[in-house]
């Protein structure tokens, strides 16, 4: 027996992603570690937009989306806002 799985189309750019194929360490580090290797991964991945978008649309406000950290997209927030 074969259980599909269907992913609602906004998020099937997660299918594609380079984080998807890595550990969720780099993306949701300890407090006060580098997120330098989840960026690194986040710059050669053509899914980062997407992610970035579903980030802010969502008030993501743990780990690594998009190449920003928490701290980034919640200036590029109040950015924005202003």
């Amino acid at each position: 027996m074969q259980i599909e799985m269907t992913v609602e189309p906004e998020l099937a750019w997660q299918e594609q992603a380079l984080c998807a194929q890595t550990g969720a360490e780099f993306f949701f580090p300890e407090p006060g570690s580098s997120v330098r290797e989840a960026k690194d991964i986040c710059r050669m991945c053509d899914m980062r937009t997407a992610c970035l978008e579903y980030a802010l649309n969502n008030d993501e406000r743990f780990g690594v989306w998009g190449g920003l950290s928490e701290k980034e997209r919640y200036a590029l927030r109040r950015e924005t806002r202003a």
